[in-house]
């Protein structure tokens, strides 16, 4: 019996096909093979083409079977990872509108601000959570005021994993872990924020059935079925966003646990029984994906958008050529504190840990005679790192208090230097795994076919390395650095 799981990137799909005996995978696919585009038509903009996830989720899937190994046939459940926060707009018969406005576009920015005031800071932190900020509900609002034409032929809204699902079963659902990354989610009531759909005009019908992270969202059409070569009636068990199924992935399910990644976006997710809120709403808290009405389990996310985007910016800009392992090692040629070079990686979009202020990326101390490319590419490993401890203090001024962090050996933690940096800056060890969120997913769909339970998933994980703090001189780079970030939020205060 196997189990299928897609994780819905900004980069790239990733489909992974896992063993329910072993929980091993047995085969792995992305596409495409080139980061895809995000369309930015202004200034803090950022869009991607549903169609056009849909066409790489089949590629991905068509490059598994491709690889052999196992019977398509076989696979019993589908589970789905997305990225966050995404607004996907259809009609009545399921034609996508426009394109997404994706995660990382700070066009509602003013929107959500001005929701947060009128409805009141305490109403919104102590029933959402959270204030409306640059969220899905302020995504919606900014369609209804600008593109009422469209607005007006909705039939549902979705985040980016229910249009997969939609396509893969022609059934749309939602979770409460869904309604509330988007803030259209009440805590006190568990249910629809009649606070936000009364104050922006939403109505109830524009969303889908709710129903559990894990519980069956719908069964792949026969049509779909015939294209993927997968037996007609599988069913979708698992949707979830991508840092709450990162979480999962790590095991990362009790209060007190926490996980971090660092793709395109950086983020730290630790989980908390607690109602709780940041009284800035610097970070946020999302219902996790084992949340329940008698069972609080919540998680907590700093996210910080500028981290493999830097890196890839980065590469881009300065080493085309080279692949992101030469630039790793390249960057360890370069001496701890990059010779004084300091990077800001502030360069996509409104980052919420500083107030949704666009700070943009920086390059400090730059100095002609000495600083090469290995500098470069160290100083941003080290000033993301950097991001990650000032967003790790905000934490821990809510309660979260780490003794140890889990994380995934991919992405920006493949390099040893990088995830050296991450422990030296934020002072806690980091355990890494072997894992992915494809894999995540898929063993989120056999927990949700009740093929086996959380802890039967992830009897066999074990962390492949464990990486301890070293190098007690790396406070003065993080205070170096701090300082210079203080000085820009101070002049983008000051000019407001």
């Amino acid at each position: 019996m196997l189990l299928l799981g897609i994780d819905l990137g900004t980069s790239s799909v990733k489909v992974s096909i896992v063993d329910v005996d072993t929980q091993q995978m047995l085969a792995s696919a992305h596409y495409p093979e080139q980061e895809a585009p995000i369309i930015s038509l202004q200034t803090g903009w950022a869009e991607q083409s549903p169609a056009d996830w849909w066409e790489q989720t089949q590629r991905a899937i068509a490059i598994c079977h491709q690889k052999g190994g196992y019977n398509p046939k076989d696979i019993a459940a589908i589970g789905i990872a997305y990225q966050m926060h995404g607004l996907v707009l259809v009609d009545k018969d399921q034609n996508v509108l426009r394109n997404s406005i994706i995660w990382c576009d700070s066009r509602a920015v003013a929107i959500g601000d001005k929701a947060f005031d009128d409805i009141g800071h305490e109403a919104c932190l102590s029933h959402m959570l959270n204030s409306p900020g640059n969220f899905t509900a302020s995504k919606l609002a900014w369609v209804k005021q600008n593109e009422p034409e469209i607005y007006s032929r909705i039939d549902k809204i979705m985040l980016p994993g229910d249009y997969i699902a939609m396509k893969l079963t022609g059934e749309i659902t939602t979770s409460a872990s869904a309604l509330s990354e988007g803030i259209f989610f009440d805590f006190q009531f568990n249910g629809l924020s009649k606070d936000i759909i009364e104050y922006f005009g939403f109505s109830d019908s524009l969303f889908p059935v709710v129903k559990p992270v894990f519980s069956a969202h719908g069964r792949v059409s026969a049509s779909v079925a015939q294209a993927l070569q997968l037996n007609a009636g599988v069913p979708v068990t698992y949707k979830a966003g991508d840092q709450p199924n990162n979480a999962l992935s790590l095991n990362v399910l009790k209060p007190g646990e926490v996980a971090a990644t660092a793709g395109t976006s950086g983020v730290i997710y630790g989980v908390s029984d607690q109602l709780a809120y940041d009284p800035q709403s610097r970070v946020n808290t999302f219902a996790h994906v084992n949340y329940a009405n008698d069972s609080k389990r919540l998680g907590v996310l700093l996210c910080i958008n500028g981290t493999g985007s830097l890196y890839r910016w980065i590469r881009s800009a300065v080493a085309p050529t080279l692949s992101y392992q030469a630039i790793n090692q390249e960057a360890e040629n370069a001496p701890l504190g990059s010779g004084g070079l300091r990077i800001m990686p502030f360069g996509n979009g409104a980052e919420r840990m500083l107030s949704n202020k666009q700070v943009g990326a920086h390059l400090h101390g730059i100095d002609l005679n000495l600083h090469t490319p290995a500098h470069i590419f160290r100083a941003a490993q080290e000033g993301i790192a950097c991001a990650f401890r000032y967003g790790l203090d905000i934490m821990r001024e809510n309660g979260m208090n780490p003794t140890v962090i889990r994380a995934g050996k991919s992405n920006l933690f493949l390099s040893g230097l990088f995830a050296q940096n991450f422990v030296d800056a934020t002072g806690v060890p980091v355990e890494l795994y072997n894992n992915d969120g494809s894999m995540g997913a898929a063993l989120g769909a056999g927990i949700g076919a009740e093929i086996f339970s959380p802890e039967e998933a992830f009897s066999n994980a074990k962390p492949i390395q464990r990486i301890e703090p070293v190098n007690a001189a790396f406070e003065e780079i993080y205070q170096s650095w701090r300082g210079i970030l203080d000085q820009h939020l101070a002049s983008i205060s000051s000019n407001q």
